[in-house]
């Protein structure tokens, strides 16, 4: 496959229409939630990434758009895996300092920014925000060090500013890579900067990050920013936080105060 029109009309051809229902109930599509007027064929994780396998490495960035803007959530989520295949192979130990490569991951993570609102749900955020832009905090883009930090960081930082609430839950899920490669620098900054947001699927990524970069990292680590907000955090952000602790554990910090 090396068209986008030749994707979405194979992808159509699995239409699905009980699964269909299943995933509009699933990724909440009624009027009001957060998924509202998300539509899907009905496919399943694994379909759409034999068809990302199927396009190839190689598959054209210009046809990439067609896919991220196409109505179909599936669709968009076959275009949001290309990117994530063609930047794990430019990501690799021996291309990190490569500049053809530096300059070609510079793309994949411009082109995903470009297109950050159509990852309008949670799945494909989360199935891409790590693998892009979290790699991404771990391999040179552009500039020397410094320039290159400040870069990375003001990304984040708009990300996590936006009205867009897809595009702040990038700003905190992307963390999950940097925490798995040591540094729990990144985690910590957005954790602070979501600590009040209003929306549950945020309380939910923000513990999330935390329980992994405690994980990951250091427990410790974890338990001094509970100290630090536990208080002020809303329950199911402390709840998914602190899921790997101990029974006693947990209940110690959820019996805390909340102070308003």
């Amino acid at each position: 496959m090396t068209k986008a029109q030749e994707i979405i009309e194979y992808m159509e051809s699995l239409q699905n229409e009980k699964q269909r229902q299943v995933l509009m109930g699933f990724f909440k599509t009624g009027p009001g939630d957060y998924g509202e007027g998300d539509e899907f064929l009905g496919l399943k994780v694994p379909q759409t990434r034999e068809v990302v396998k199927a396009a190839g490495v190689d598959f054209p960035m210009e046809e990439i758009p067609v896919l991220l803007m196409n109505r179909w959530h599936e669709v968009r989520l076959c275009g949001f895996l290309i990117l994530v295949a063609k930047f794990e192979k430019l990501a690799t130990k021996r291309l990190e300092n490569d500049t053809n490569a530096i300059r070609k991951r510079d793309e994949i993570v411009t082109m995903y920014l470009q297109y950050a609102e159509q990852a309008n749900n949670w799945d494909l955020v989360d199935l891409s925000a790590p693998k892009i832009l979290g790699a991404s905090l771990l391999s040179p883009l552009r500039g020397e060090e410094t320039q290159d930090f400040e870069y990375k960081r003001k990304m984040l930082d708009e990300l996590a500013a936006s009205p867009c609430l897809w595009k702040q839950r990038m700003s905190i899920v992307c963390t999950w890579k940097t925490s798995q490669m040591g540094d729990p620098s990144w985690c910590l900054r957005y954790a602070e900067v979501h600590l009040h947001h209003p929306h549950d699927l945020m309380h939910k990524a923000v513990g999330w990050m935390l329980r992994e970069m405690g994980k990951r990292v250091s427990m410790d680590l974890l338990r001094e920013f509970l100290r630090q907000h536990a208080h002020e955090m809303p329950r199911t952000m402390l709840r998914y936080a602190i899921e790997k602790m101990s029974d006693k554990e947990r209940k110690e910090w959820m019996e805390l105060e909340v102070k308003s």
